[in-house]
């Protein structure tokens, strides 16, 4: 995890077979309720993931301590032992039939390396991501920040091979490289992508610390499909969640949330300290830190959770294996611009138009707003959505605490009293000053 710090809680108990089939029941029924606004699953949705051992996982962490202790005890950006850490999880994808890319970048004058690995076949227009990254710190081995995510998904994206799963979405895992100097990796990856790749990636599943030594379970609370989906998943088998927040911003989820991606993931816990409430919860120390060795050279093999690092890759397994054979949604009718129009630095509001035609009756109450404006200071946006006969919507408000560039992102507006067809215009104002945006385009999904 990166090093501005982020969030943490925690439990215990291995899944039995019984329990994981009523996961797996639960869950199904789930998303398969009518407000699952994914639309329904198929048959091959309400299999169970296979269970995840947890001693294959524990392997890969040993190969990575083994990798850190033979190149100076780190595994860091720029350092040898990256590399190393890299070329092992590639040889392991490449050996169980993953397209593997290795996606170059430089920062503070070292080549850095990200790792793409994608399994043949499913829908590429509706991609499922899982990543983790790769990095440690210099100051130690990095085992529980972040071999243990990177373990996680490696093992689950070799239980995929193993089983010859045909999802029918596209399946895609990502091991990012100078997370630790500020998601540098998984910041270049996302700004690599075309709005086209950016749109057909339909969840980004991110696990950053995944098997404290005195854990908690957080989940993220950024997209409500996949916050409920672990949600589900851990209450099937008897454990707690709590959200992870205190995280925000600080691990690679960051620049997909920000590029309008949903994001989900699972978090056990870092240098905060556990409460009472929450070690009567989840067992564990009452007032430690739920990793001591965070960041440190005590951060080896030793310091992993068995029960907590087996319960998380279990859960990315469910959450692949539903995510990636459920249904993909019908598609609509899409309208869009892509004339840049320039806004105005604190100036007047300007508008980019759509013509929709040959839709019939109203828009829908879920109307998709694609929205993609550069912008070097998003807090001074104010962005409407004008329907054809005159009536506003708001998007997006100005916030002096906004503090991102760039609006790229999908706003869900109910337009069920509006006519379908006619003009419709997105309308954006730059209400201070010093900062400068165009609109780069926009799209409406009926």
């Amino acid at each position: 995890m990166h090093a501005l710090r982020r969030a943490q809680r925690r439990s215990r108990l291995r899944r039995p077979a019984a329990l994981a089939a009523v996961a797996a029941a639960t869950l199904a029924a789930t998303l398969l309720a009518p407000s699952a606004s994914a639309g329904p699953a198929p048959a091959a949705a309400l299999a169970a993931a296979p269970d995840i051992p947890v001693a294959n996982v524990k392997a890969h962490l040993a190969q990575l301590q083994s990798i850190a202790t033979a190149n100076g005890g780190n595994r860091a950006h720029g350092r040898a032992g990256y590399k190393a850490s890299v070329d092992y999880v590639k040889a392991k994808l490449d050996a169980a039939g993953y397209t593997t890319a290795l996606k170059t970048f430089t920062y503070n004058g070292a080549t850095g390396y990200n790792l793409i690995a994608d399994w043949p076949g499913g829908d590429a227009s509706h991609t499922v991501m899982a990543g983790s990254h790769l990095d440690s710190v210099t100051g130690g081995p990095g085992i529980n920040d972040n071999g243990s995510g990177s373990a996680g998904i490696l093992e689950v994206a070799l239980a995929v091979s193993r089983a010859g799963l045909q999802p029918t979405k596209h399946l895609r895992f990502g091991w990012w490289g100078a997370e630790e100097y500020g998601m540098v990796g998984s910041k270049n990856y996302v700004n690599s992508l075309s709005s086209t790749d950016r749109s057909s990636i339909e969840a980004y599943l991110n696990f950053d610390m995944i098997g404290s030594p005195n854990p908690g379970y957080f989940v993220y609370d950024d997209d409500t499909k996949l916050d409920n989906l672990f949600k589900t998943y851990f209450s099937g088998i008897g454990v707690a969640t709590e959200p992870e927040t205190e995280g925000d911003g600080r691990s690679d989820h960051a620049p997909f949330k920000n590029a309008g991606i949903p994001v989900g993931g699972l978090f056990s816990g870092a240098d905060y300290t556990k409460t009472s409430a929450q070690a009567s919860k989840w067992g564990g120390t009452a007032g430690q830190a739920f990793d001591r060795c965070y960041h440190a050279s005590c951060d080896t093999s030793a310091n992993i959770d068995d029960t907590a690092l087996d319960r998380m890759s279990d859960a990315i397994a469910h959450a692949v294996w539903t995510l990636g054979t459920e249904s993909a949604p019908p598609p609509g009718k899409v309208f869009e611009n892509t004339t840049a129009v320039a806004i105005p630095d604190a100036g007047a509001a300007v508008t980019s138009s759509i013509t929709v035609s040959g839709v019939a009756g109203n828009a829908p109450a879920a109307l998709q707003v694609g929205v993609d404006i550069k912008h070097t200071w998003r807090g001074d946006l104010v962005i409407d959505l004008v329907a054809p006969d005159g009536s506003s919507y708001r998007l997006k408000n100005s916030s002096s605490n906004d503090s991102a560039d760039n609006v790229i992102t999908t706003y869900t507006v109910n337009a069920s009293s509006e006519v379908a067809n006619g003009t419709w215009k997105l309308k954006v104002q730059d209400v201070a000053a010093q900062d400068t945006g165009t609109i780069a385009g926009w799209k409406l999904t009926f």
